[in-house]
């Protein structure tokens, strides 16, 4: 072995002595600042604009070899283990395990949470009002299907405030317990996954029955008991329930990703780069969406989406639910949400949150 390999290896070896020994600093400062603030009866231990400034600062200052987006998993990971000596947060998430939506809730909060599978979007919901879970993620959109109603409309009647938002791309597999395609006689998967793969299923698999189910993790937790049958989920699934991937990265479109929120009870204050969630009821009558969004454009704000919902409040009424750049505190946004409250019939702040960093 050269001199030169086993100088390099040494300097190796004394950069993770230094690292280790930074991080077990930075656990003792936040062991600290817990007990800082219990004297002070601050019961807030995570704080979403902070840990998005702090990432934020991380991607600027990076100047590789790592890319931006893995140097920010690496600081999230510590992040998450330092926050967890003040608290062990419980996140709720919609399960079972191994579902998208619990790598969105570990790709946010690091794997230092305890995360909590639930049957339903409502039930996440639920967990949070009750206090049992510190934080919910839930799916809202996909780039290829589109909303997921059941969310919105949860909002409708929840107090619960959005956090944080997550983006993460979706990789769809294709699995069953032995591993091979002619064995597949029926296919189980979520509404929304089976949507995303529509164009490979018709071309490999035309005639296939195709079941929905609450859950990819539920599909691939169905397929494990049923040699017939195969499930569309991720790689985390197939691990979970012991199953063989047939065929990997099955969605139509590359790119295909889904936005997840963090819902919680806490108003997020400013960090910077923030987003603003808002429900939006207005009455049926001419001009009406007009009169709804031009306060958003004459103060100059970026409205990155809007969908309709019934109002179920009466026939052929709706509630718009609104998503603009900016925090709910900031200058502009709040003139606008003066003027929407004088013009539409309510005007409901669903959170105003960091925009998703990675």
């Amino acid at each position: 072995m050269s001199d030169k390999l086993n100088n390099l290896r040494e300097t190796i070896d004394n950069l993770d002595e230094q690292i280790q020994a930074l991080i077990t600093q930075r656990a003792k400062i936040a062991e600290q600042v817990a007990q800082a603030k219990q004297i002070s009866g601050d019961q807030v231990f995570y704080r979403a604009e902070r840990e998005a400034q702090v990432l934020r600062k991380v991607m600027a200052r990076n100047n590789g070899p790592l890319s931006d987006e893995e140097m920010a998993r690496l600081f999230r990971e510590i992040m998450s283990a330092c926050l967890a000596v003040e608290q062990v947060m419980n996140i709720a998430f919609l399960g079972p395990e191994g579902t998208f939506t619990q790598a969105a809730a570990l790709k946010h909060f690091g794997h230092s949470v305890k995360t909590l599978p639930m049957t339903s979007i409502a039930e996440v919901f639920r967990e949070v009002e009750s206090g049992a879970a510190s934080y919910g993620v839930v799916p809202v959109e996909n780039s290829t299907e589109g909303v997921i109603t059941h969310t919105l409309d949860e909002f409708m009647r929840s107090s619960l405030k959005i956090c944080g938002e997550v983006e993460l791309r979706i990789h769809h597999h294709l699995q069953n317990c032995s591993g091979r395609l002619d064995d597949i006689k029926k296919i189980y998967s979520h509404q929304q996954s089976l949507g995303q793969c529509r164009k490979w299923l018709d071309t490999h698999l035309p005639g296939i029955p195709l079941q929905d189910v609450g859950s990819n993790a539920r599909a691939a937790e169905m397929a494990a008991t049923d040699s017939d049958a195969a499930a569309i989920a991720g790689e985390a699934a197939a691990e979970i329930y012991g199953l063989k991937i047939v065929s990997a990265s099955i969605e139509d479109e590359p790119d295909n990703t889904t936005r997840f929120l963090v819902i919680g009870k806490r108003v997020t204050p400013v960090s910077g780069k923030d987003k603003t969630s808002l429900l939006v009821y207005t009455d049926n009558k001419s001009g009406a969406l007009y009169t709804m969004l031009e306060p958003i454009a004459r103060n100059g704000l970026s409205m990155t989406r809007i969908e309709s919902r019934p109002s179920r409040q009466g026939m052929w009424n709706y509630v718009f639910f609104i998503d603009v750049e900016g925090h709910a505190s900031d200058e502009k946004v709040a003139s606008a949400l003066e003027e929407l409250s004088q013009t539409a019939s309510m005007v409901k702040v669903l959170g105003a949150y960091p925009q998703a960093v990675l």
